[in-house]
Protein backbone atom coordinates (compact mmCIF):
# COMPACT_ATOMS: atom_id res chain seq x y z
CA UNK A 1 0.00 0.00 0.00
CA UNK A 2 1.26 3.58 -0.35
CA UNK A 3 1.25 5.45 2.80
CA UNK A 4 1.45 8.79 3.95
CA UNK A 5 2.67 9.57 7.49
CA UNK A 6 2.73 12.93 9.49
CA UNK A 7 4.58 13.34 12.34
CA UNK A 8 6.96 10.35 10.96
CA UNK A 9 9.76 11.95 13.67
CA UNK A 10 7.75 11.61 16.53
CA UNK A 11 7.42 8.92 19.55
CA UNK A 12 5.44 6.90 17.55
CA UNK A 13 6.05 8.34 14.06
CA UNK A 14 9.76 6.84 14.59
CA UNK A 15 9.12 3.10 14.80
CA UNK A 16 5.68 2.96 12.65
CA UNK A 17 7.61 4.10 9.43
CA UNK A 18 10.42 1.68 9.71
CA UNK A 19 7.71 -1.36 10.51
CA UNK A 20 5.06 -0.69 7.63
CA UNK A 21 8.29 0.19 4.95
CA UNK A 22 9.27 -4.08 6.26
CA UNK A 23 6.03 -4.70 5.90
CA UNK A 24 6.14 -4.00 2.30
CA UNK A 25 4.35 -0.97 2.53
CA UNK A 26 5.56 2.16 0.29
CA UNK A 27 6.27 5.49 2.67
CA UNK A 28 5.86 9.13 1.90
CA UNK A 29 6.67 11.22 5.01
CA UNK A 30 4.71 14.70 5.40
CA UNK A 31 7.26 17.00 6.89
CA UNK A 32 7.08 20.91 7.80
CA UNK A 33 10.32 21.52 6.74
CA UNK A 34 13.21 19.66 4.75
CA UNK A 35 14.98 16.72 6.57
CA UNK A 36 17.43 13.82 5.24
CA UNK A 37 15.44 10.95 5.42
CA UNK A 38 15.52 7.46 3.81
CA UNK A 39 11.85 7.33 2.60
CA UNK A 40 10.61 10.30 -0.49
CA UNK A 41 8.80 13.58 1.64
CA UNK A 42 6.20 15.67 0.89
CA UNK A 43 6.31 19.24 2.57
CA UNK A 44 2.80 20.48 3.77
CA UNK A 45 2.03 23.61 6.06
CA UNK A 46 -0.41 22.42 8.98
CA UNK A 47 -1.10 25.90 9.08
CA UNK A 48 -2.55 26.80 5.77
CA UNK A 49 -4.41 25.79 3.50
CA UNK A 50 -2.32 26.78 0.41
CA UNK A 51 -0.40 24.08 0.07
CA UNK A 52 0.46 21.86 -3.16
CA UNK A 53 -1.72 18.58 -2.73
CA UNK A 54 -1.34 17.03 -5.53
CA UNK A 55 1.47 14.76 -4.59
CA UNK A 56 -0.38 12.99 -2.76
CA UNK A 57 -2.43 12.15 -5.67
CA UNK A 58 -2.01 7.88 -5.82
CA UNK A 59 -1.66 7.99 -1.64
CA UNK A 60 -4.02 4.84 -0.55
CA UNK A 61 -3.80 5.34 3.20
CA UNK A 62 -2.80 8.90 5.15
CA UNK A 63 -1.31 8.44 8.68
CA UNK A 64 -1.49 11.46 10.80
CA UNK A 65 0.44 11.78 13.96
CA UNK A 66 1.59 15.31 14.14
CA UNK A 67 0.38 17.75 17.11
CA UNK A 68 2.18 19.41 19.43
CA UNK A 69 3.06 17.60 22.73
CA UNK A 70 0.62 17.47 25.83
CA UNK A 71 2.55 16.32 28.54
CA UNK A 72 5.81 19.12 28.45
CA UNK A 73 5.04 20.97 31.33
CA UNK A 74 2.40 23.17 32.57
CA UNK A 75 -0.27 24.59 30.64
CA UNK A 76 -0.12 28.04 29.79
CA UNK A 77 -2.51 29.98 27.76
CA UNK A 78 -0.59 30.30 25.07
CA UNK A 79 0.29 26.43 25.50
CA UNK A 80 -3.20 25.69 25.68
CA UNK A 81 -4.01 27.39 22.12
CA UNK A 82 -0.86 26.07 20.19
CA UNK A 83 -2.09 22.63 21.46
CA UNK A 84 -5.76 23.44 20.49
CA UNK A 85 -4.72 24.48 16.96
CA UNK A 86 -2.11 21.72 16.08
CA UNK A 87 -4.48 19.27 16.14
CA UNK A 88 -7.46 20.56 15.08
CA UNK A 89 -6.61 23.14 12.54
CA UNK A 90 -3.79 20.79 11.24
CA UNK A 91 -6.15 17.81 10.47
CA UNK A 92 -8.51 20.14 9.41
CA UNK A 93 -6.63 21.16 6.74
CA UNK A 94 -5.03 17.93 6.08
CA UNK A 95 -8.71 16.60 5.46
CA UNK A 96 -9.79 19.78 3.48
CA UNK A 97 -6.78 18.53 1.17
CA UNK A 98 -7.52 14.77 0.86
CA UNK A 99 -10.60 15.71 -0.24
CA UNK A 100 -9.63 18.48 -3.13
CA UNK A 101 -8.02 15.11 -4.75
CA UNK A 102 -9.63 13.88 -7.43
CA UNK A 103 -9.12 10.49 -6.00
CA UNK A 104 -8.93 10.66 -2.40
CA UNK A 105 -6.99 8.24 -0.51
CA UNK A 106 -9.35 5.11 1.00
CA UNK A 107 -8.38 5.31 4.57
CA UNK A 108 -7.35 8.28 6.70
CA UNK A 109 -6.02 7.18 10.22
CA UNK A 110 -5.63 9.85 12.66
CA UNK A 111 -4.38 10.27 16.07
CA UNK A 112 -6.87 10.91 19.11
CA UNK A 113 -6.87 10.01 22.41
CA UNK A 114 -8.20 8.58 25.55
CA UNK A 115 -8.33 12.06 27.20
CA UNK A 116 -11.79 12.71 25.26
CA UNK A 117 -13.45 10.55 28.42
CA UNK A 118 -12.45 12.80 31.04
CA UNK A 119 -12.08 11.87 34.69
CA UNK A 120 -14.72 9.22 34.66
CA UNK A 121 -13.78 7.42 38.25
CA UNK A 122 -14.60 3.79 37.91
CA UNK A 123 -16.73 3.89 34.93
CA UNK A 124 -16.49 1.41 32.35
CA UNK A 125 -15.96 3.18 28.68
CA UNK A 126 -15.84 2.12 25.20
CA UNK A 127 -15.96 3.90 22.08
CA UNK A 128 -19.69 4.41 22.57
CA UNK A 129 -19.14 6.65 25.72
CA UNK A 130 -19.89 10.19 25.27
CA UNK A 131 -17.32 12.53 25.81
CA UNK A 132 -16.69 14.08 29.29
CA UNK A 133 -15.44 17.50 30.46
CA UNK A 134 -12.10 19.25 30.80
CA UNK A 135 -9.35 20.75 28.40
CA UNK A 136 -8.59 17.46 26.96
CA UNK A 137 -11.89 16.22 26.61
CA UNK A 138 -12.57 20.11 24.09
CA UNK A 139 -9.04 18.96 22.45
CA UNK A 140 -9.98 15.77 21.66
CA UNK A 141 -13.45 16.32 20.43
CA UNK A 142 -12.04 19.08 17.72
CA UNK A 143 -9.82 16.89 16.95
CA UNK A 144 -11.90 14.29 15.89
CA UNK A 145 -14.81 16.51 14.29
CA UNK A 146 -11.50 17.89 12.03
CA UNK A 147 -12.03 14.51 9.92
CA UNK A 148 -15.54 16.14 8.77
CA UNK A 149 -13.98 17.05 5.40
CA UNK A 150 -12.98 13.25 4.89
CA UNK A 151 -15.87 11.92 5.79
CA UNK A 152 -17.87 13.96 3.87
CA UNK A 153 -15.62 12.99 0.93
CA UNK A 154 -16.42 9.28 1.52
CA UNK A 155 -12.97 8.31 2.89
CA UNK A 156 -13.07 5.43 5.52
CA UNK A 157 -11.34 7.71 8.74
CA UNK A 158 -9.95 6.48 12.08
CA UNK A 159 -9.45 8.06 14.85
CA UNK A 160 -7.35 6.31 17.26
CA UNK A 161 -8.19 7.21 21.17
CA UNK A 162 -4.81 6.14 22.05
CA UNK A 163 -3.91 5.43 26.10
CA UNK A 164 -0.94 6.02 28.42
CA UNK A 165 2.15 4.62 26.10
CA UNK A 166 4.54 2.47 27.54
CA UNK A 167 7.98 2.01 26.20
CA UNK A 168 11.18 2.71 27.80
CA UNK A 169 12.42 4.68 24.96
CA UNK A 170 10.07 7.57 25.53
CA UNK A 171 6.72 8.88 27.69
CA UNK A 172 5.24 7.89 30.76
CA UNK A 173 7.43 5.06 31.48
CA UNK A 174 10.41 6.45 30.38
CA UNK A 175 10.14 9.16 33.26
CA UNK A 176 9.06 6.97 36.04
CA UNK A 177 12.09 4.61 35.55
CA UNK A 178 14.88 6.63 36.97
CA UNK A 179 12.85 7.47 40.14
CA UNK A 180 11.48 4.02 40.78
CA UNK A 181 14.97 2.71 39.90
CA UNK A 182 16.41 4.56 43.09
CA UNK A 183 13.34 2.79 44.88
CA UNK A 184 11.79 6.72 45.23
CA UNK A 185 8.37 5.54 43.07
CA UNK A 186 4.46 5.76 44.43
CA UNK A 187 1.41 6.10 43.36
CA UNK A 188 0.12 9.72 42.30
CA UNK A 189 -2.84 11.25 44.74
CA UNK A 190 -4.84 8.96 45.89
CA UNK A 191 -3.40 5.91 43.05
CA UNK A 192 -7.52 5.01 42.67
CA UNK A 193 -7.56 6.19 39.18
CA UNK A 194 -7.64 4.51 36.88
CA UNK A 195 -4.98 4.03 34.05
CA UNK A 196 -5.40 2.58 30.40
CA UNK A 197 -2.38 2.15 29.14
CA UNK A 198 -1.17 0.48 26.16
CA UNK A 199 2.53 -0.55 25.35
CA UNK A 200 3.90 0.89 21.79
CA UNK A 201 4.45 -2.34 20.16
CA UNK A 202 0.29 -2.83 20.08
CA UNK A 203 0.07 0.76 19.25
CA UNK A 204 2.36 0.21 16.13
CA UNK A 205 0.33 -3.39 15.50
CA UNK A 206 -3.07 -1.52 15.86
CA UNK A 207 -2.17 0.99 13.83
CA UNK A 208 -1.24 -2.09 10.60
CA UNK A 209 -4.37 -3.82 11.89
CA UNK A 210 -6.56 -0.81 11.03
CA UNK A 211 -5.05 -0.12 7.93
CA UNK A 212 -6.08 -3.56 7.03
CA UNK A 213 -9.62 -3.74 8.56
CA UNK A 214 -11.47 -2.21 6.00
CA UNK A 215 -15.17 -2.35 8.65
CA UNK A 216 -13.32 -0.31 11.25
CA UNK A 217 -14.21 3.24 10.92
CA UNK A 218 -14.74 6.05 13.58
CA UNK A 219 -13.29 6.12 17.23
CA UNK A 220 -11.16 3.26 18.10
CA UNK A 221 -9.56 3.04 21.25
CA UNK A 222 -6.53 1.92 21.96
CA UNK A 223 -5.58 0.42 25.24
CA UNK A 224 -4.81 -3.02 26.86
CA UNK A 225 -8.08 -4.80 27.58
CA UNK A 226 -6.56 -4.59 31.55
CA UNK A 227 -6.77 -1.03 32.93
CA UNK A 228 -5.23 -1.03 36.39
CA UNK A 229 -5.48 1.90 39.18
CA UNK A 230 -2.33 4.54 39.71
CA UNK A 231 -1.68 2.36 42.47
CA UNK A 232 -1.77 -1.38 41.46
CA UNK A 233 0.24 -0.25 38.20
CA UNK A 234 3.04 1.21 41.01
CA UNK A 235 2.89 -1.82 43.00
CA UNK A 236 3.50 -3.48 39.80
CA UNK A 237 6.41 -1.64 38.30
CA UNK A 238 8.40 -1.48 41.82
CA UNK A 239 7.89 -5.41 42.16
CA UNK A 240 9.15 -5.52 38.12
CA UNK A 241 11.99 -3.66 38.78
CA UNK A 242 13.14 -5.18 42.09
CA UNK A 243 12.27 -1.85 44.30
CA UNK A 244 10.18 -0.80 46.34
CA UNK A 245 7.54 1.92 45.80
CA UNK A 246 6.10 3.27 48.81
CA UNK A 247 6.44 7.04 48.19
CA UNK A 248 3.30 8.40 47.49
CA UNK A 249 2.51 11.95 45.35
CA UNK A 250 0.18 14.32 47.39
CA UNK A 251 -1.99 15.58 44.84
CA UNK A 252 -1.68 19.43 46.03
CA UNK A 253 2.25 18.42 45.09
CA UNK A 254 1.63 17.72 41.78
CA UNK A 255 -0.64 21.03 41.31
CA UNK A 256 1.41 23.24 42.64
CA UNK A 257 4.48 21.72 39.93
CA UNK A 258 2.27 20.61 36.98
CA UNK A 259 -1.42 22.76 37.38
CA UNK A 260 -4.45 21.53 35.65
CA UNK A 261 -2.40 19.37 33.75
CA UNK A 262 -1.73 17.43 36.98
CA UNK A 263 -5.93 17.04 37.18
CA UNK A 264 -6.50 16.05 33.83
CA UNK A 265 -3.31 13.50 32.73
CA UNK A 266 -2.17 12.19 35.89
CA UNK A 267 -5.13 12.34 38.65
CA UNK A 268 -8.12 11.91 35.91
CA UNK A 269 -9.49 7.97 35.72
CA UNK A 270 -10.47 6.58 33.00
CA UNK A 271 -11.54 3.16 33.16
CA UNK A 272 -11.51 2.36 29.03
CA UNK A 273 -11.58 -0.83 27.06
CA UNK A 274 -10.85 -1.68 23.30
CA UNK A 275 -14.05 -2.96 22.27
CA UNK A 276 -13.95 -2.62 18.65
CA UNK A 277 -10.24 -3.80 18.36
CA UNK A 278 -11.54 -7.13 20.07
CA UNK A 279 -14.53 -7.33 18.12
CA UNK A 280 -12.46 -6.84 15.15
CA UNK A 281 -10.17 -9.41 16.29
CA UNK A 282 -7.07 -7.54 17.04
CA UNK A 283 -4.69 -10.19 19.01
CA UNK A 284 -2.94 -8.09 21.35
CA UNK A 285 0.56 -8.32 21.81
CA UNK A 286 1.41 -7.45 25.23
CA UNK A 287 -1.99 -6.92 27.25
CA UNK A 288 -1.14 -7.93 31.07
CA UNK A 289 0.57 -5.01 32.62
CA UNK A 290 3.34 -7.16 34.23
CA UNK A 291 4.21 -9.06 31.16
CA UNK A 292 4.41 -6.10 28.82
CA UNK A 293 6.32 -4.10 31.62
CA UNK A 294 9.03 -7.36 32.02
CA UNK A 295 9.54 -7.52 28.03
CA UNK A 296 9.69 -3.91 27.95
CA UNK A 297 12.46 -3.93 30.29
CA UNK A 298 14.43 -6.79 29.28
CA UNK A 299 14.44 -5.44 25.78
CA UNK A 300 16.15 -2.06 27.47
CA UNK A 301 18.74 -4.06 28.66
CA UNK A 302 19.79 -5.56 25.21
Amino acid sequence: MRVAVSGSTGFIGTLLVPSLAAAGHQITRLIRRPQRVAEPTLLWNPESSHWDVTPLQGIEAVIHLAGESIADGRWTRSRKDRIRESRARGTRILCEALARLPSPPQTFVSASAIGYYGDRGDEVLTEESGPGTGFLAEVCQGWEAATGPAIERGIRVVSLRIGVILSPEGGALAKMLPVFRLGLGGWLGSGRQYMSWVALDDVIRAIHHVLDAESLRGPVNVVSPHPVTNREFTKILGRTLGRPALMPVPAVALRLLLGELADEALLASARILPSKLSASGYPFALPDLEGALRRLLLREQR
